[in-house]
Parts: structure tokens; C-alpha cells; sequence
């Protein structure tokens, strides 16, 4: 698979790939059912139960896109013990790791890189076990064609099994999943993007990053300020995947999650097509209501 078969959209200065010939989604609203549970340690403990869940459903590889920043550290503490031990290493094996979006360009070695925070997390025992690492690249000259090549890594191997997905605030009250920004022109076929960044998203990125322990530096911090785009995986991604596991723990330093998580439960999509798309390219966080087989893990100060 190449450049030549992905479709290619630019909107506003966002570009959008998508497969030719991609199948049709229809736009049934499943809605979000939260599942509250009382802290960080048990939402990790369920997200890992999911993976065993599909462990034993499927046979052969697993493939899993790993959620950034604060809401699946836990559950990637729990990976990192298990990869010390050999009690879990045949499940190990199977797994294909993706990360789900990235900015760039910014050298893979940077501090506030998600491959550096799974790695100083996870731990280096886990990706020595696993079966594949693949990371978005963050450090070529051509980020399109290297996002194709992820991109076709990915469908290769069958697409995600498991999606781990979070939930990001955003002004006017509304959030994205991965990085799939408000009025960035995002529709049902896309399945990744190139979304040029904003001072806010920086910011969040950054405070996100010290606020969860990473490692970093002031050179670091420098070269992530001057970072101009976020890759990340689009809706046709989140809807292809066989199950999207969603985790929302850290409400207590991004407290504007309280109102945007609620938007996403409250707000019905329309039953118009062109009406519903408006609403998800006004709020992007509003794509898991799509999805039929959504887990939604949550702390009890979302106040539900």
C-alpha cells in the first residue's frame, strides 16, 4: 500500500487520508453508558480486564492503538509488572502496539513524546516481549508518507482490536478523541490526519506530560513549543476498531472534563446525516457514540 491508495482531503489546512473503496458507516447514535468505578487503580484493572477479554475471544495477534498522558497509566503499570513476570508472556506475544497520535515534527527521543512516556512507564521488558512496536513518526521530512506507511502496517494486520481512547476538553464546551480537533473537518471515511497545532493543544499536551511524572527538560519543552502539527488517527479508525475502551481519571487537574464528558453523554446526535456531521465536526468527542461496543471507565469526580 502507498500514497496512491489513500484518498487525500485538505480542509482548512487539515489533510485527511482515506482508503479508497472504504466501506460505508452509517451513523446509528449508540450512546455512551459510563461505567464508575472509585479509583485510577481500578480503571487500569478494567481496561486490562478488557484486553484479557479479547485475549480469549480471538485467537492469533492482538492489536492495540495505547492511550497517552494521564487516563491508561495505570493500566500500562499493570502491563509493566506482568512483562516483569512470566505469568502473562504468551499474551505478551501476541500483542501489535500502535499509538494512536503524535506531534510533530519533534524528534522520537524527546521527553514529551508519547513513546518515551509508554516507554518510561511500561517499561523495558514489555517491548521486548511484545510482538511490534509501532510508533507514529514524528522525525522525517515526509510525515504524509510516513503516516501511510503506519497506516498501511495497520490494515495489514487486520486494524485495531482494542482501541484505548481518552477524552480531551475544548473550548465551547466541546472534546476530541485521539487528536481529532473541533472544526478540523474530520468525516466517517478518514482514518488518520495531519492537523496543524495550536498554542492551546501545546499546552495541554505540556502540563498534561509534567503533571503525570514524565521525564523531561527545558531543550525538550523548546522543541515541543515549536512542534506544527499532531498526526492522529481519525474517525474511520475509532469506528473500524473492534472495541473502544475509553478511560476518564483525571478530572481533578483538567476540571473542564466535568462539562465536556456530560456534553458527550447528553447530546443525541440528529437523525439528519448532514445535521449529525455538523455536530461531530463541532465536537469530535461525540465519535464514540458511534461505536457499538464502547467501554467507558470513569472516576466519580466527573460527578455522575
Amino acid at each position: 500500500m502507498n500514497k496512491s491508495q489513500f484518498e487525500r482531503y485538505e480542509d482548512n489546512n487539515n489533510i485527511w487520508l482515506s482508503q479508497k473503496n472504504n466501506q460505508e458507516f452509517n451513523l446509528t447514535d449508540y450512546g455512551v453508558t459510563p461505567t464508575v468505578l472509585r479509583s485510577e487503580a481500578e480503571v487500569g484493572q478494567a481496561m486490562l480486564n478488557e484486553l484479557y477479554s479479547t485475549a480469549k475471544s480471538k485467537e492469533g495477534d492482538i492489536n492495540i492503538a495505547l492511550l497517552g498522558g494521564r487516563g491508561a497509566q495505570e493500566l500500562h503499570r499493570l502491563l509493566g509488572e506482568l512483562a516483569k513476570s512470566t505469568q502473562q508472556d504468551e499474551l505478551l506475544a501476541r500483542l501489535n502496539v500502535f499509538t494512536q497520535d503524535a506531534l510533530a515534527p519533534l524528534s522520537m527521543n524527546n521527553g514529551f513524546s508519547f513513546v518515551r512516556d509508554f516507554e518510561r512507564i511500561l517499561g523495558d521488558a514489555f517491548f521486548k516481549k511484545i510482538k511490534s512496536f509501532t510508533p507514529m513518526q514524528t522525525d522525517t521530512k515526509d510525515l504524509e508518507l510516513a503516516l501511510v506507511e503506519y497506516l498501511t502496517k495497520l490494515e495489514t494486520l487486520g486494524g485495531l482490536d482494542i482501541f484505548f481512547i481518552g477524552h480531551g476538553p475544548e473550548e465551547n464546551q466541546a472534546s476530541h478523541l485521539a487528536y481529532i480537533k473541533p472544526f478540523s473537518g474530520a468525516q466517517r471515511h478518514h482514518i488518520a490526519g495531519i492537523i496543524p497545532i495550536s498554542s492551546s493543544i501545546l499546552e495541554h499536551h505540556i502540563s498534561k506530560f509534567k503533571a503525570g511524572g514524565s521525564l523531561v527538560n527545558e531543550s525538550d519543552e523548546k522543541e515541543c513549543r515549536s512542534a506544527e502539527y499532531i498526526l492522529t488517527l481519525g474517525p474511520a479508525a475509532i469506528l473500524k476498531a473492534k472495541k473502544i475502551v475509553q478511560s476518564v481519571v483525571d478530572a481533578d487537574s483538567a476540571p473542564a472534563k466535568i462539562q465536556t464528558y456530560a456534553n458527550v453523554l447528553k447530546t443525541n446526535l440528529s437523525s439528519n446525516k448532514e445535521e449529525a456531521l455538523q455536530q461531530l465536526n463541532t465536537n469530535p468527542g461525540l465519535w464514540i457514540r458511534l461505536h457499538p461496543n464502547t467501554k467507558s471507565f470513569v472516576l466519580p469526580n466527573l460527578g455522575l
